[in-house]
Order: C-alpha cells, then structure tokens, then sequence
C-alpha cells in the first residue's frame, strides 16, 4: 500500500511539472511544441496583444548588438574617424535597406555639423543627457519597454545614460498645439497589427537621435516601428522627418536582441561614467571651439 501511495505521488508531481512546462510553453506562444531550431515566437497577452516585454514571472531586457546604430553605414572606412567602420555590404535585407552616409539627403549646414560631431565626439550621453530616438532605445545596458494597459501608456526605460525613461500615450490623444521643446519630445503610439507606430515631435536641437550626431532641429517628427518577430527579436525602423536638416524624409533602423534574466540596475551616471575622456573639464581632453555653423 505505501508503494502504490508513494507511485501515485511521483505520478502526480511529475504531471503536475509537464502540465507546468506545457504552460510556459503556450504563453511564450507555443515554443514548447515547435520543431528543435525553430525561433520562438513573440509572446502575447491574453488580449492577443503582442508583449514587448518579458512573460509574466520572467526577466529580460533589449540590447542592440553590431547591428545597431549609427543610423547610416559608411561609404569608406574612413567615414566614421575613431570608430572602426565595416563596409560590407549586409546579406539581411532590412540591414542592407539602411542608409548610407552618402545617400544620407543631408543639408549642407547638417552634413558639415555632422562631420564635426563625428571629429570632436561631443556625444550628450557621456554628459548625462537625455537621448531620444533611436540612440534612447539602443542605450547602454539595456532597455525596457513596458505596457501598462490600465494607464494607456507605454514607457521606454533606459538603463545608462540618464537613467530615464519616455512615455508614449496610448489613448488616440493628438499632440499638443504649442509643445515647449524638450530631450524626449512629445509621443503618442498605437498598435498597427503586431506593430507598435510612435509618432513624435516637439524635440529640442540639443538632442542626439544617434551616437554620431546627426544633426536635427525643432522640426524634427520622428516615427518609429517596434515589431516583436519573434521571441528574442525586435525590429526597430525609424522615420526622420525633419525639412529643418535634410531635404528628404529618410529612414533607418536595426534590430534589438533579448537578453533574459537581466535586470535594469542603479546607473548614477555623474558617478559611473566609463567615458572620462569625453566628458569636458576632466583636464585629458583639449576642447576646441566648434565652428560657426550657419
């Protein structure tokens, strides 16, 4: 009789952990049941909503990896100075539709501001400002994109840098008539099929949408595109609108990777910064007055 009590009980336990799995598997969209290689695809909530997070009981956070930004590719591999520049021409086609430098429809002020950014490094971010764009998604450490349907929000939390955060309003607001120009800018989102749209505008001109500087100003209206294709993989496409800098619309993007199990940490970046040779008044770099730009 205790032999039959205890198989019973190993019989139920082990149910109970492949009934657990099976589970994990449905929320996670069903991976436990697709062939072995096959990528997991993207989580949803219960509301068939794409989940641009980690699944409820889990961690994670987006990186960008070599893919990332710049938001152009070199022509040479002189294009980018200190930066090591791959002239390769990508074999994945949404990296290979990527911009670049040349085909960039720059202004002639913003081409010769851009180059002197790229020369004198004079990045916001190593001076703890806020980024925005496509440089806040892609911050150091990674990013979180967390969906509070109760609210109608959506926030992009940034590890690095600033250590801040951008909200995007979810509830079919518009913007606002006289917006006083910030970092962030003014965002408002909603949902395109499995594709989250972000529609911004209201930016300040010290703003850095890259890590290079292209150059923007308070026309600047951004719109991008965060589409969850599979469980690990996010593709960020973004739209630059800005008739103050360039002479076209153009667009760019890459692609996020998920990093589980890691966490958003205490980041004071006045403390913490790893860039001392970029921040000015640290006595190892020579400032140099940047040019008058028109």
């Amino acid at each position: 009789m205790k032999r039959f009590l205890k198989t019973t009980f190993l019989a139920a336990l082990l149910m109970a952990a492949v009934s657990e799995q099976h589970s994990l598997a449905q929320n996670r969209g069903g991976a436990g049941q697709r062939g072995a290689g096959a990528p997991q695809p993207a989580p949803r909530w219960p509301d068939g909503r794409i989940n641009l997070g980690p699944v409820p009981g889990e961690k994670g956070l987006w990186e960008v990896g070599a893919t990332g930004i710049p938001l152009a590719r070199p022509d040479t591999a002189a294009d980018f100075g200190l930066f090591a520049a791959d002239t390769r021409e990508p074999t994945d086609p949404f990296l290979a539709s990527k911009p670049k430098l040349s085909q960039v429809p720059f202004q002639p002020w913003a081409r010769a501001l851009f180059a002197d950014r790229v020369l004198h490094r004079r990045e916001p971010y190593t001076r703890c400002k806020p980024s925005a764009g496509a440089r806040q998604v892609a911050t150091a450490y990674g990013t979180q994109l967390l969906d509070v349907p109760e609210l109608r929000r959506l926030y992009i939390f940034e590890t690095g840098g600033a250590h801040s955060f951008r909200t995007i309003y979810m509830d079919d607001r518009p913007h606002p008539a006289n917006l006083s120009p910030s970092y962030r800018g003014h965002s408002t989102g909603r949902w395109d099929g499995d594709t989250l749209v972000v529609d911004t505008v209201g930016f300040n001109e010290a703003v850095w949408i890259d890590n290079l500087g292209m150059p923007t100003t308070e026309k600047l209206h951004t719109i991008e595109r965060f589409t969850r294709t599979d469980f690990t993989t996010i593709r960020y496409e973004i739209t630059v609108d800005d008739p103050g800098a360039y002479t076209a619309t153009w667009k760019s993007g890459y692609y996020l990777r998920w990093m589980p199990g890691a966490e958003s940490f205490e980041f004071v970046c006045q403390d913490n910064n790893k860039a001392s040779d970029l921040m000015v008044g640290d006595g190892t770099l020579t400032i140099e007055m940047p040019p008058f730009v028109p």
